[in-house]
C-alpha cells in the first residue's frame, strides 16, 4: 500500500503559485507602508472637530481617509494570504495578527468620522455636494450615510466599538485554527487501496467516489472528528451570534437579520421569497432523491450517497493546462476581451493552483484595490475543479473590471453582486459542455452535474440560510444556543429538505459545525440569489447575445456604486421580485425530467 502524502509549499513549481510578490517584493516593504498608515492616522485625528465646517475640508477628508484605508488593505491582503499559503507558519500568523491590531487601531482613530459628519443636517451635507466638484464622487456613499443615520452612535460609542473589534473577531478566528490548522481527520483507504490522509481538501472528491465504503468512510471520519470537538465549535458559534445579536441591538436595529441586510439596502422580503419559493419546489428535490436511491440501486439512501455522480465515467482526470482551455472555450460569449483578459491574469500570477501542507482549505478570490485580484485553489484535476477555477475566475474578472473603472471608495462588492458574477460564468461553462456534448452517457453525467450545481447551490445555501435566521431568532428571543438544539435544528431542517427518500443518518446533524460561512452570519443567502438572478443573465447573454453581453459587462464595472439590487437591474434582472427565483426552479425542475427520462 502506498501513501499518499501533501507536499510542503517548496515543492511546488513557480509557476503554480501565485505571484504575491507583486504586491510587495520583501516584508520591509510591507512594513514600511504599516509604518506610512500609523503616520498618516495620526494626522488623520487633526480633522476631528473640524470635519463639516466647509465643503473643502470635508472632500478632503474623505480622499485623506481612502488613502490610509487603500493602503491598509493591500497590507492585510498580503498578510492573509501569507498565511493562507500555510497556517502553520507563525510569522505570518505574527503579520496577520499585527495587520489586525492596526485596523482595529485605524478603525478606532477614525470613529469619530461618520457621528462627526452626520451631526451636520441633512440639508447642509447635501448643500456641500452641489458646491464642491471634489465630492461629487462621494455623492451615493453621503446618501448612503443618510439613510443608515440613526444606526450610527455617538463619536465615544464608535469608539469603544472599534476598540473592541479585535474581541468581537474571536469566535471566527478561533474556529479557523481548530477547523484548518489544529484539526486531523486521520486517514482512509481509497479506491485503490491507499491509505490516504483525509483533509478539507480531499472530502469532496471522497464523497464522489463510486465505491460506497470510501464515501461512508471519509463521511464518517469526518463527522467523528467535529463530534469530538462539537462543546468547542457550539461555544464558539454561540459567542458568534451573540455578537451579532447584541451589535444590532446597539445598532438599534430590530434584528441581527435586519441589520446585516441594512448595509446593501436590501429588503428582508428577498430573504425570505427565497426561503418561500425554495419551500415551494421541495417536492421535485424530494422526487430528485427518489431518483437517486432508485439508480444507485440501494435499500436505504444514506447522506454520504449524495454527492456520488449517477453516472459512473471514465476515471478522466482534466490536468491545469487542459482546464485553462475548457475555461476559454467556455467563456466565449463573453467576448473576446474578456478572454484576453483572463488569460493576461493567468499568466501574470493571478492563481495559487495546487494544495500543500497547512494550505487553506477551498478556494476564493480575493485581492486589494492595488493588487491583482488573485485566486486561491486546490486543484484535484477533477472536472468540479474546472467549474471551481471559473467560478472564482468570476469574481476576479469582478474585481478587474471594477477596479480599472470606479474610484476606491466603490471599488469592491456586495456578496449579493460578487455571486453573480461567479455564477454566470458557472452556467455559461455547464451550458457549453451540454451543448457540444453527443454522448449520451457524458450528457446524463453532466445534467446531474447541472443539477448538483442546483442542489448544492439554490437549496443547500437556502438551508443553511434558514438555520442561522432560526439560530439568531431563538438568541433573540432568550434561547441558548447549546450543542444539543443546533444538532437537532440541524437535522430537522434536512430531513424537510431531503424529504422521505433520505434514510436517517447518525451524522448529519453535526454538519453545520463544519460549515465556516456561518461565522460570517446572513451571508450564504446571496450564493442562492446570486444562482438564480446567474441563472437569468447566462440564459439572456446565451439567447440575446451582445445586447445582453453588453449590459452584463457594463454591470461588471459598476462595483459597490449603488445599492445591489439596483445595480442588477443594469445586467436585466430584478431581484426584489420572486420572477428570477422561479426562473432558477423552473430550470432545475427541467433538469430533473429530462434526468429521469434520460436514465
Amino acid at each position: 500500500m502506498g501513501n499518499k502524502k501533501l507536499r510542503n509549499r517548496e515543492e511546488i513549481p513557480q509557476k503554480y503559485k501565485w505571484n504575491i510578490e507583486a504586491m510587495y517584493a520583501d516584508d520591509a516593504a510591507w512594513e514600511q507602508d504599516i509604518q506610512d498608515v500609523l503616520d498618516a492616522v495620526e494626522g488623520f485625528t487633526a480633522y476631528q472637530g473640524r470635519l463639516t465646517t466647509d465643503a473643502a475640508t470635508l472632500a478632503e477628508a474623505l480622499e485623506a481617509k481612502d488613502a490610509i484605508w487603500q493602503k491598509l488593505e493591500k497590507a492585510f491582503v498580503y498578510a492573509r494570504m501569507k498565511q493562507d499559503e500555510d497556517n502553520r507558519n507563525t510569522k505570518q500568523q505574527a503579520m496577520l495578527d499585527k495587520a489586525n491590531m492596526i485596523i482595529a487601531k485605524v478603525s478606532a482613530a477614525m470613529s469619530f468620522f461618520t457621528p462627526e459628519l452626520l451631526s451636520v443636517s441633512e440639508d447642509t451635507l447635501l448643500g456641500y455636494l452641489s458646491t464642491e466638484p471634489k465630492l461629487a464622487k462621494y455623492e451615493f456613499l453621503l446618501r448612503d450615510l443618510l439613510r443608515e443615520k440613526q444606526h450610527i452612535l455617538s463619536k465615544e460609542e464608535e469608539n469603544i466599538l472599534a476598540q473592541l473589534s479585535e474581541v468581537t473577531d474571536a469566535p471566527d478566528a478561533i474556529y479557523t485554527m481548530l477547523s484548518d490548522a489544529d484539526m486531523k481527520f486521520g486517514t482512509i483507504i481509497d479506491e485503490d487501496g491507499d491509505e490516504v490522509e483525509l483533509t478539507h481538501g480531499n472530502y469532496i472528491k471522497f464523497m464522489k467516489s463510486h465505491n460506497r465504503s470510501v464515501r461512508q468512510a471519509a463521511f464518517e471520519r469526518m463527522y467523528q472528528t467535529y463530534k469530538s470537538l462539537l462543546n468547542t465549535i457550539s461555544a464558539a458559534y454561540s459567542f458568534n451570534v451573540k455578537n451579532d445579536v447584541v451589535g444590532a441591538r446597539i445598532r438599534k436595529y430590530p434584528s441581527a437579520r435586519a441589520a446585516a441586510l441594512s448595509g446593501g439596502n436590501i429588503p428582508e422580503e428577498v430573504y425570505d421569497n427565497l426561503i418561500t419559493v425554495v419551500h415551494e419546489y421541495l417536492p421535485v428535490l424530494h422526487k430528485y432523491v427518489a431518483l437517486r436511491k432508485k439508480v444507485l440501486g440501494v435499500d436505504a439512501l444514506k447522506m454520504h450517497d449524495v454527492y456520488v455522480p449517477l453516472v459512473e465515467l471514465p476515471d478522466t482526470e482534466i490536468p491545469y493546462s487542459e482546464a485553462l482551455k475548457i475555461m476559454q472555450e467556455g467563456l466565449a460569449p463573453l467576448g473576446e476581451d474578456y478572454i484576453s483578459r483572463v488569460m493576461e491574469g493567468v499568466n501574470a500570477g493571478w492563481i495559487d493552483v495546487y494544495e500543500n501542507e497547512g494550505k487553506s482549505s477551498g478556494a476564493y478570490s480575493f485581492g486589494s484595490y492595488d493588487s491583482f485580484p488573485y485566486i486561491l485553489m486546490n486543484y484535484t484535476d477533477t472536472l468540479q475543479d474546472v467549474f471551481t477555477l471559473v467560478h472564482e475566475m468570476g469574481h476576479s474578472m469582478h474585481s478587474s473590471y471594477t477596479r480599472e473603472t470606479q474610484p476606491f471608495v466603490y471599488g469592491s462588492h456586495s456578496i449579493f453582486t460578487a455571486e453573480v458574477a461567479s455564477t454566470v460564468n458557472e452556467s455559461l461553462l455547464i451550458e457549453h459542455l451540454l451543448a457540444k456534448e453527443t454522448d449520451p452517457q457524458m450528457r446524463k453525467y453532466l445534467i446531474n452535474l447541472h443539477i448538483e450545481e442546483f442542489r448544492t447551490t439554490l437549496f443547500r445555501q437556502t438551508m443553511f440560510a434558514e438555520f442561522e435566521h432560526k439560530a439568531h431568532k431563538y438568541v433573540e428571543e432568550g434561547g441558548s444556543l447549546t450543542s444539543e438544539w443546533l444538532c437537532d435544528e440541524y437535522e430537522k431542517l434536512n430531513k424537510l429538505y431531503f424529504g422521505s427518500a433520505m434514510d436517517d443518518d447518525d451524522y448529519i446533524k453535526y454538519e453545520w459545525a463544519r460549515i465556516p460561512h456561518f461565522y460570517r452570519a446572513f451571508y450564504v443567502y446571496q450564493y442562492a440569489t446570486g444562482y438564480s438572478a446567474a441563472t437569468a443573465i447566462s440564459r439572456k447573454i446565451l439567447t440575446e447575445g451582445n445586447p445582453a453581453r453588453l449590459a452584463y459587462r457594463k454591470f461588471l464595472t459598476t462595483g459597490d456604486s449603488d445599492h445591489p439590487v439596483e445595480l442588477l437591474k443594469i445586467a436585466g434582472v430584478d431581484m426584489s421580485t420572486t420572477e428570477p427565483i422561479i426562473l432558477a426552479m423552473e430550470t432545475f425542475k427541467n433538469l430533473v425530467e429530462e434526468l429521469e427520462e434520460l436514465l
